[in-house]
């Protein structure tokens, strides 16, 4: 798992880590022990998570341009809604091929500094960039590059879920053989062939989610905002999703999103932490944990981490940038007794590092 600057490796009983990491071009990379994660350790009684490639990454395009770049800008972005102001004088900067994520209470201004972003609700004050183009007075252009995932599941619940496919593409401006296509791509990538003819309104929470990411995906596009794209789903689609996002990073898509979950945060490149519709702090999550470290309130990882210039995790996009390796060990029963599966180091473990 990538975690902003960290690899985490979770591996079973036997294998090797040091191979892994010849995999990954990191064969010097230092490993050190982290705190165990009950999700993986949950994860791995349920069969294990997803593969380790992105089958939607592998059928997105890559991305032109330097990773340096600033693509998503918010200067002094304020909404009020009569004297309440949803959202007052929001500051920051992402640049190409960058995880930003907005973390805050429900509440708090996430969702409505998203929508400014996107184009569908025009600030009071201050601007909102999209590739430089100011979503007040371009917003028609600036959507063309944009994918916008909403928190609510939006969309037509009556319709197929090829239907909703189609619908979605054909307003993204594809038709004929491309339409089909892309259909054809996304099905297989998220596995719709057996529901295709099935209304989401039947469908559970994940395939919803899948169903919304494929749609906003139609058009390919340079930008990617996810309003809580994992809120209320299981931890195996939580996980894949995840596994979504860092590699079409590696393709060099900007994404932003929203999450209340810390340990999704961590994910992130860098964060701003949402409160009262202001950022009252923004930074990568060692920053952030660095600040409000002390004797009572040890940073995560144990301090742990070490760069290995020159080589990036994320090598396959336009932006790159180096990344620390990390190992996690944790112990799980294979065939935990009923009913309360226990977490134990011991013989007859998976280990996961």
């Amino acid at each position: 798992m990538i975690q902003g600057k960290y690899l985490r490796l979770i591996l079973k009983q036997g294998e090797d880590h040091r191979q892994i990491l010849q995999a990954l071009d990191l064969p010097d990379a230092e490993m050190t022990e982290a705190d165990p994660r009950f999700e993986d350790a949950f994860i791995d009684l349920l069969g294990g998570g997803p593969n380790s490639k992105s089958a939607l990454a592998e059928i997105m395009p890559t991305v032109e341009g330097e990773s340096s770049q600033t693509v998503i800008e918010a200067q002094g972005l304020t909404k009020k809604f009569g004297d309440f102001a949803a959202t007052d004088h929001v500051d920051f900067k992402v640049q190409r091929g960058e995880i930003f994520g907005l973390l805050g209470p429900n509440g708090a201004g996430k969702s409505t500094t998203f929508k400014m972003m996107c184009g569908l609700l025009v600030p009071t004050e201050g601007k909102a960039l999209v590739l430089d183009m100011d979503l007040k007075t371009s917003s028609g252009k600036a959507r063309q590059r944009l994918g916008y995932m909403a928190q609510k599941f939006s969309l037509y619940g009556n319709l197929t879920v090829a239907q909703n496919l189609k619908f979605f593409s054909g307003v993204y401006g594809l038709s004929g053989k491309a339409q089909r296509d892309k259909i054809s791509e996304m099905s297989t990538a998220f596995n719709f062939g057996p529901i295709l003819s099935q209304t989401p309104d039947s469908l559970p929470l994940g395939f919803k989610q899948r169903l919304a990411l494929a749609c906003a995906l139609m058009h390919e596009p340079d930008i990617l905002f996810l309003d809580e794209p994992t809120s209320g789903v299981d931890p195996l689609t939580r996980r894949e999703f995840w596994l979504h996002i860092n590699g079409m990073v590696d393709k060099g898509v900007t994404v932003m999103v929203t999450t209340h979950f810390m340990d999704e945060a961590e994910y992130c490149d860098r964060i701003g932490l949402v409160y009262r519709g202001k950022i009252i702090a923004a930074g990568t999550p060692d920053d952030l944990k660095q600040q409000v470290a002390s004797d009572d309130n040890p940073q995560s990882f144990n301090g742990a981490g070490v760069y290995r210039s020159g080589a990036g995790l994320r090598s396959g996009g336009t932006a790159v940038s180096e990344k620390a390796a990390l190992s996690e060990k944790i112990a799980v029963n294979e065939k935990p007794p009923p009913p309360t599966p226990a977490v134990s180091p011991g013989d007859g473990c998976v280990h996961c590092v």
